[in-house]
């Protein structure tokens, strides 16, 4: 069993009681709601005539609904104006802090967390939304949530849950020019698995991680739960705590001094054991696509969609499932796949350095004619950010749409779907059967650059080979 790693450590710093039935209850320092799976909850703790136990280390914001061409109050949607008017009820009530539209600070929640500080290493952090992990970047344990389990937290302020077992994801090397942590975390769960992380803590380490800026680390982490793990961390250093320095919840003056030491003695040392270990070469990595039904159905841009034979016999079910309705022949390339839509944003790729990469790709060059892209920025501190820079008028000049903040086309909760069999390039984190909007509509994952690739060549193509040429416009 694992012992030493950052994630024994805040376990058993965030141990309250074992329970009788060999779990554990869990403090949850930092909770993170939205109004899609609060509603429920706090309706629960009203019929259960309950409070909510520290409302202080509660904070919401809504981005699941909102839609991204206008954002004026009501909503078109009477639904969504209801789910949002239910849970700024709901904050107001119990004095829980709402970064609303508006604010300044709304957004994607697992952006807004990040980047106001409350993110902490060492924390446990819990939000009723799988991509939880995301937080995991940080050197926090953070874990996604269901609707029952949201009440719990809110009401005790912890949750019973059975220790994880603790696998090193080791990646030694660096990415290439052009090779971005959505590839690299595509490519890992390619390897594993989308169920190969089941009943594991993901840890990344290793010089390529060592490498990555924050923003890298959240995509990693984020998409640690699409390869099954329950969380996926990385240990804290330097970079994080260039990071946190100077935002709003973050320590200052001496105790940012003595927060830096504590957080420094949480990583994982030499001296740790971990359940299991897997290493990975960076430098043989390539933009990687998804060309099935699951995230772990990648691969490289340069790859053929693979044969029946090239699979192991476990996977060819899903496989031929996946043929069928992405409508893709094995054996094929994945290279010069047409595309539909093209989407950039998300809680995997909807953060600043996202922007930017996609933005050096379309800057002096044209979208695609009959081609709908669109950007998406991860939350109001983003946009404004993207504006200062000119990253906005980047993409509207190379004819992309430039959106108001959400979670957009992701999963499609908003009006921003997929119509039909429409095909997309997404820099999202699921390309499930319906995922994007529509029944028969299919996503292709790939990181913001590609996408932005994608859009420029109007089908799937190499980013690297914009990378390497002038800015000329192109069409489909």
């Amino acid at each position: 069993m694992s012992a030493g790693t950052l994630y024994d450590k805040v376990w058993e710093l965030h141990k309250v009681a074992q329970l009788p039935g060999g779990s554990t209850q869990l403090f949850i320092g930092l909770h993170l709601i939205h109004e899609v799976t609060s509603p429920q909850a706090f309706a629960a703790l009203s019929d259960l005539g309950l409070g909510v136990r520290h409302p202080e280390r509660t904070v919401a914001t809504v981005d699941h609904i909102v839609p991204t061409t206008s954002q004026a109050r009501p909503f078109a949607d009477p639904l969504a104006e209801e789910m949002l008017s239910t849970l700024e009820r709901n904050c107001s009530e119990h004095g829980i802090t709402l970064h609303g539209l508006g604010s300044g600070r709304q957004g994607i929640v697992h952006v807004i967390a990040p980047e106001l500080g409350l993110t902490q290493p060492g924390m446990t952090v819990a939000c009723g939304d799988s991509h939880t992990s995301t937080h995991g970047a940080f050197g926090a344990i953070a874990f996604g949530i269901g609707t029952s389990q949201v009440r719990d937290v809110l009401a005790s302020q912890s949750l019973a849950m059975n220790k994880l077992k603790v696998r090193r994801i080791l990646v030694n090397g660096s990415l290439a020019n052009g090779v971005a942590a959505k590839d690299l975390i595509l490519h890992v769960i390619r390897v594993l698995g989308v169920k190969g992380g089941v009943g594991y803590a993901y840890e990344f380490a290793g010089p390529a991680i060592a490498a990555l800026s924050m923003e890298e680390r959240m995509t990693l982490c984020n998409m640690a739960i699409e390869g099954g793990a329950r969380c996926g961390y990385v240990n804290p250093d330097t970079t994080t705590f260039a990071y946190l320095q100077g935002r709003p919840h973050a320590p200052c003056g001496e105790a940012w001094e003595r927060a830096v030491a504590w957080w420094s003695s949480l990583t994982s040392g030499p001296e740790a054991v971990f359940d299991d270990e897997v290493l990975f070469d960076a430098g043989t990595i390539a933009p990687t696509v998804t060309w099935g039904i699951t995230p772990g159905q990648g691969i490289g841009i340069d790859e053929m969609v693979p044969t029946p034979e090239q699979l192991d016999p476990e996977e060819r079910p899903i496989a031929q499932e996946a043929y069928r309705y992405m409508d893709l022949q094995p054996g094929s390339p994945i290279a010069g796949v047409p595309v539909d839509v093209c989407f950039i944003g998300s809680c995997t790729n909807g953060r600043l350095s996202d922007l930017r990469a996609a933005a050096a790709v379309a800057r002096g060059r044209q979208v695609a004619a009959g081609l709908k892209a669109f950007v998406v920025p991860g939350s109001e501190q983003v946009a404004a950010a993207a504006e200062a820079e000119g990253l906005d008028a980047i993409f509207r000049s190379a004819g992309f749409e430039w959106r108001e903040p959400g979670c957009s086309m992701c999963l499609a909760m908003n009006p921003d779907r997929l119509e039909g069999r429409q095909i997309s390039a997404s820099s999202s984190n699921r390309n499930f059967k319906g995922r994007q909007g529509s029944a028969s509509g299919r996503t292709l994952l790939m990181s913001p650059a590609m996408v932005a690739a994608a859009a420029i060549a109007g089908h799937v193509t190499d980013v690297r080979t914009l990378l390497d040429t002038p800015s000329t416009p192109s069409s489909r």
